[in-house]
């Protein structure tokens, strides 16, 4: 029995660091896919998600046939539709954009300001209390991102230009850390309803059909084979995206969760931040500086001082 929770416990760890990094790898690819001329977010996020779409679509399928939790009620509709909007993809739209202007590495660290966001909500809209700890590891944090972002503003060609982008880059990703915190915050009471196999295929098909819409939307009509034009290289790094960055990370960490706990989870996430250096050194040959060092070991200190302290030590 020992030797299978532990053999359990360490497929968890190897699920849970495979998703992190497989995370990781999205803004690696998306940066990628802008060196094609007429690459812009809304055709990133359509491949993308045209690739997912039949994934989450066979698993919504899958997950309402032989799930045990209880069924839809007659308002789950539009909360799932919402969180569908909100979580994946309000806030997969304002992080492509704000790929273009910023580096893969602080998109990373601005993204890991979600759950400090979950937190600040919890104050203000629940009530709950927070520890001395705790608000020690939110300044942490975000002096972490803001010695990050420093390091994009020394980068930029010209400072003045420069500045305007990174600082429009950084809030609109902040934009998506914060839309991903209102889906953190309010689907809670749902996941242990519904499930959450089934709430994240049903909200990533919400999601799929949001991102592929909203470029047919957006274009001219002439302007639709455009997204049919691009060299196969595009649809590849499109595939992997859909696939290896999105889809399957997912469910990678889902089942780290389920079996190391939350907590544990999300001290092995914190792998991303690191492997997004490297990855972006590798295939983005961006430069590594103190700045992004430091920043992202006050990050990952931040998050593991968070981690520390179980929700129901948050108390109202």
């Amino acid at each position: 029995m020992k030797t299978s929770a532990a053999a359990a416990r360490g497929w968890g760890v190897v699920c849970a660091l495979a998703g992190a990094v497989m995370f990781a790898g999205k803004a690696i690819i998306v940066k990628l896919l802008y060196l094609y001329p007429d690459m812009s977010a809304e055709i990133s996020l359509a491949l993308r998600m045209s690739v997912a779409l039949p994934i989450f679509l066979g698993l919504a399928l899958s997950a309402q046939r032989n799930d045990k939790h209880q069924a839809l009620l007659p308002g789950d509709g539009w909360k799932i539709a919402l969180i569908g909007f909100m979580g994946y993809y309000l806030a997969s739209y304002f992080d492509f954009l704000g790929l273009r202007y910023i580096t893969a590495t602080l998109e990373r660290l601005i993204l890991y300001l979600s759950p400090t966001v979950v937190l600040l909500l919890s104050v203000f809209v629940r009530k709950a209390r927070v520890t001395p700890q705790q608000m020690l590891a939110l300044v942490i944090i975000y002096c972490g991102v803001g010695l990050a972002f420093v390091h994009d503003l020394l980068q930029s060609p010209t400072l003045s230009m420069g500045s305007t982008q990174v600082t429009l880059g950084a809030l609109l990703v902040l934009g998506s850390a914060v839309s991903y915190a209102f889906f953190l915050f309010g689907s809670g009471e749902l996941v242990k309803r519904v499930g959450t196999l089934r709430l994240t295929a049903l909200a990533g098909l919400v999601a799929s059909v949001c991102c592929v819409s909203q470029y047919f939307i957006l274009q001219p009509i002439h302007h639709w084979r455009v997204i049919l034009e691009f060299p196969r290289a595009v649809y590849e790094l499109a595939f992997v995206n859909g696939t290896l960055c999105t889809v399957v990370p997912i469910f990678l960490v889902m089942i780290g969760i389920s079996r190391l706990g939350a907590s544990i989870a999300a001290q092995i996430g914190m792998i991303g931040p690191i492997a997004t250096i490297v990855l972006s050194t590798l295939f983005l040959h961006e430069q590594i500086s103190a700045w992004q060092i430091a920043g992202t070991v006050l990050v990952i200190v931040g998050v593991f001082m968070t981690t520390q302290y179980p929700s129901n030590e948050i108390s109202a």
